[in-house]
């Protein structure tokens, strides 16, 4: 059993051993620092519209809805086809773009296609070609084909996008996508026969890098 004049000493440490950790805390908080961080986060653009001619005397203008569908010149976008004859083909021109305010690129696939009435008398190609380039036979075989069909109520092509490029400047739209149109009708193609056929065609941001 310890002594008094040992405990004293054992007490007498343990009451320094006391006052020196309440001196090592007051020591250690003196040298705290501290940085701080803020900033403000907005969502950027994304959204494409669509022009017969690439903005010659045919606006770029949106056409989100299959009511508000662009009626192309030659394979009108709701296709009236009741002019056609056996094996004729017909093509048009339908450029897409991504408008001034986007701010990220993308890619833009077809999304499917709805069709009415005689739509087995009618076969269908959508490539995208070149922007500058003629739409016809040789620029849809060399061209990106987004879609493809026996008739005017299917897709059986690949999957497959075209870029949508944006411009740094947002006061400026991105560069247009040619899509090109070719409509075959069937050599057996009855006469009076009638298609109504709507493309849908969707974009896609790509991931911000």
């Amino acid at each position: 059993m310890a002594t008094t004049t040992t405990r004293r000493k054992i007490l007498a440490v343990l009451a320094g051993g006391t006052v020196v950790g309440v001196g090592a805390a007051i020591t250690l908080a003196n040298w705290n620092d501290s940085e701080f961080a803020t900033g403000t986060f907005a969502a950027g653009s994304f959204n494409i519209e669509g022009s017969l001619d690439n903005g010659g005397t045919d606006a770029y203008a949106e056409h989100d809805t299959a009511a508000t569908a662009q009626q192309l010149d030659t394979v009108e976008y709701v296709a009236d086809t009741s002019s056609m004859v056996p094996g004729e083909i017909a093509y048009d021109s339908f450029f897409v773009r991504v408008d001034a305010p986007t701010t990220v690129s993308g890619t833009l696939a077809m999304n499917g296609i709805t069709g009415t009435g005689d739509v087995a008398e009618y076969a269908y190609d959508v490539a995208a070609i070149g922007v500058g380039e003629t739409c016809d036979a040789t620029t849809i075989a060399a061209g990106t084909v987004l879609g493809t069909g026996a008739g005017l109520d299917e897709n059986t092509a690949a999957a497959a996008t075209a870029d949508l490029v944006h411009d740094d400047d947002t006061a400026v739209a991105g560069v247009p996508v040619h899509l090109c149109f070719a409509v075959e009708a069937s050599e057996e193609l009855t006469q009076g026969a009638t298609a109504t056929a709507t493309w849908e065609f969707q974009a896609t941001s790509d991931d911000a890098s």
